[in-house]
């Protein structure tokens, strides 16, 4: 059933007073759990890391160098959890543990079988046990990276742990979600009847509370959406949809701005955040070989650390990232450059 969580969630943002939105001009926006902070000792944020499978901890050990460098106040704990056999579910429970003991984590993307025969995704049942039930996505795109379309924009919100049914919220900061000037609904209405029907009318019901906010709505069925993405993505500005529409439309804003290794996201619920890269891609083809792209790790651990409140370190690491990027100087393969993992990682610490 769709979350009446999508309604109580907005409108706290919207009775705070505006505050001036420094971190957009790092790009990316906070995203706020809801009921209980992180854990904290000393002025230190304990935060639980699992690198994940395939490129999951090159990508992850340059977000914990970048942080080293920059002195950010975090104590990583980490669990090297992996999803290619069903022999680490011990493992996996003192992930878990630590979890719902740190409120926030960062993580990359565990492996999950297609055979039968396979364990369950450990991907989705920490989504549920920790009943984090939006996917935040952002598809943006980076000066100095031209792609095809220019200007792409959008963030897109998924329900992230059923299947039919769906409890979303977005947040950019607190105080300026009427910065927001269009939502979407991407749905199935017009045959999946009962469930995307409820889906809609959810929607529109909770959107006529925010006419007066500026904001506008408007519903699009999912095989449109994806033309229409392809098309005209900058009539885009928020979607929220069903799990299975968000993985595919996720996919397709990946590729519109350069590809998943760009693409930051977090996973939010009323009292967990966790934070991994939007496109849920292992990319074991390329693991162990230094040429993965972590920018999408590295912008997803700024997401974190807006979260926990540290803007100004935030900040500085996702313009820093922008700033390789513009140049164009350190490129990986994925970017169409020959600069290694290693590589991208000195150059953003070097403009740190």
């Amino acid at each position: 059933m769709l979350r009446s969580a999508l309604s109580a969630a907005v409108r706290p943002a919207l009775a705070k007073p505006a505050r001036q939105a420094t971190t957009l001009a790092a790009g990316y926006p906070r995203v706020s759990a809801i009921d209980r902070p992180a854990t904290k000792y000393g002025g230190t944020y304990t935060v639980t890391l699992i690198p994940g499978d395939g490129i999951g901890a090159e990508i992850t050990d340059s977000v914990k160098e970048i942080f080293q460098h920059v002195n950010a106040p975090i104590e990583w704990e980490q669990y090297d959890v992996s999803g290619m056999s069903s022999s680490g579910e011990a493992l996996f429970k003192q992930a878990m543990d630590s979890l719902k003991r740190n409120k926030v984590g960062l993580k990359g993307i565990l492996f999950t079988p297609i055979s039968q025969s396979g364990h369950i995704s450990w991907n989705v049942a920490m989504r549920q046990q920790l009943d984090i039930y939006a996917s935040v996505v952002l598809c943006k795109s980076l000066p100095g990276f031209p792609t095809r379309h220019s200007n792409v924009d959008f963030a897109i919100i998924r329900e992230n742990t059923e299947g039919e049914y769906s409890g979303l919220e977005h947040q950019s900061y607190p105080g300026v979600v009427e910065n927001l000037k269009k939502v979407t609904c991407v749905h199935k209405a017009n045959i999946m009847k009962l469930g995307d029907g409820l889906f809609l009318n959810t929607f529109r019901r909770v959107a006529e509370d925010y006419k007066s906010s500026g904001i506008e709505f408007n519903d699009m069925i999912v095989d449109n959406t994806s033309m229409q993405l392809v098309a005209r993505p900058g009539q885009f500005d928020v979607m929220v949809m069903p799990n299975l529409y968000g993985a595919i439309v996720s996919n397709i804003g990946a590729a519109l701005v350069g590809g998943p290794g760009i693409v930051p996201g977090c996973n939010v619920g009323r009292e967990y955040a966790l934070f991994e890269p939007g496109c849920r891609h292992v990319a074991s083809d390329i693991m162990g070989t230094n040429t993965a792209n972590p920018t999408a790790m590295i912008l997803s651990a700024t997401m974190m650390l807006r979260h926990l409140g540290l803007d100004s370190i935030a900040n500085n690491i996702a313009a820093a990232t922008f700033g390789v990027i513009n140049e164009g100087k350190v490129r990986t393969a994925d970017m169409g450059g020959s600069s290694t993992t290693s590589d991208f990682t000195s150059a953003i610490i070097e403009k740190l």
